[in-house]
């Protein structure tokens, strides 16, 4: 008979019993650096050369130092401040992570308990119900509707209501689909139950304008919190850092799972020029944007089924075996991501949007393979 806490095969000690029960979050991140990277909805043309800059004048001897995070809340508080907000926010309300991940990851360690319940839509993020397993919540994933996969919003609402879930995450607008929902149904759903976490995933909102940022008040409905990152926009996926901005307390007790010095001295230098050149983040989203509506355009055109709305990305079905159609594509040096088995979506393939030229580039190999295209 094995000895307590190990397995019979001595493999040596198991973890808690809801990290073995959970299936970990993974995805194909190695050897994507010399492809046109449409797979994971990154920027595709790279930081501002301010980023640059910053980063090349570090000096040496600050390797050595710990990170330091003054200013920086202030930093993007001014930022948000452009967008006019209902409410001037403190330095208090803003959370500094490493990527929007280690956000996640916090607000469960710190919201989650065992028998707590997530309620969430699905198809969405896949990040959020590892994090959830591992507190031992249970997984309320409520599927988008009709073939717009428009936001289950009668069904979300009533569980509100009616079951009290401990965390409420929405994805806006949602990876994959595209679903937006509109910041006022956001603040609807937060006065149903006071007694909810809502967690606003707005990684993707510069592409769509749906912010809850503007309009709502972290001292009226404290339960809010947002996500925010500079991987998308900015252009600062490599170097790992995100943003939380909510009620002081919220942030505060989230703040307390976290290490004190997550977040790496790059990251912070790199965060400050970033936030200081919203000019080019804003300059890298039109572009964005005008390749959608391109995109857009040439799909119409065809008989093929996709999906398109807010995010940097759409969905397409293609007519051949989707993992042949993965492989054809990348042969052409262009990464896209499938969305095989996942649900609503199977069969599909989820396209992240880059600029026009490199949209042309995608469809020019994309319609080179399509099986009705020849």
């Amino acid at each position: 008979m094995s000895p307590p806490g190990q397995t019979p095969s001595n493999s040596g000690p198991l973890p808690r019993q809801e990290v073995q029960d959970m299936r970990a979050y993974s995805a194909p991140l190695e050897g994507r650096r010399k492809f046109l990277r449409l797979d994971f909805n990154e920027n595709t043309i790279g930081p501002s050369p301010l980023v640059i800059k910053a980063l090349r004048n570090i000096p040496t001897n600050h390797f050595s130092i710990y990170p330091e995070y003054s200013g920086l809340r202030e930093a993007l508080i001014d930022n948000l401040a452009i967008k006019k907000l209902s409410q001037s926010l403190k330095p208090s309300q803003i959370g500094i992570f490493n990527g929007v991940d280690s956000a996640i990851n916090a607000i469960f360690h710190s919201y989650g308990q065992p028998g707590d319940l997530l309620l969430s839509t699905t198809p969405t993020f896949g990040y959020y119900e590892p994090c959830a397993q591992m507190q031992g919540m249970e997984i309320l994933p409520i599927p988008y509707e009709r073939e717009s996969f428009d936001f289950p919003w009668q069904k979300i609402n009533s569980i509100l209501l009616t079951g009290k879930p401990r965390i409420l995450l929405i994805c806006n607008p949602n990876n994959p689909t595209g679903t937006r929902l509109s910041p006022e149904k956001i603040l609807t759903l937060a006065k149903a139950s006071p007694t909810t976490l809502i967690v606003i995933d707005e990684l993707y909102e510069a592409f769509s304008g749906d912010s809850i940022l503007p309009i709502v008040n972290f001292n009226i409905t404290p339960n809010i919190l947002v996500l925010r990152s500079l991987s998308k926009t900015a252009g600062l996926a490599g170097l790992r850092i995100g943003f939380a901005i909510g009620n002081s307390t919220i942030i505060e007790q989230v703040n307390r799972v976290t290490g004190p010095y997550d977040v790496n001295s790059f990251a912070v230098t790199a965060a400050f020029a970033a936030l200081a050149d919203q000019d080019y983040i804003d300059q890298y989203v039109s572009e964005v944007i005008a390749a959608k509506n391109w995109m857009n355009g040439q799909l119409q055109r065809t008989k093929l089924s996709f999906h398109i709305d807010g995010g940097n990305y759409f969905l397409i079905w293609p007519k051949r075996a989707i993992l042949e159609m993965i492989k054809l594509i990348k042969s052409e040096g262009i990464l896209v991501r499938s969305m095989h088995n996942k649900p609503l979506l199977n069969g599909a393939l989820r396209v992240s949007i880059g600029t026009k030229e490199q949209m042309q580039k995608f469809w020019q190999a994309y319609s080179k393979h399509e099986k009705s295209f020849n």
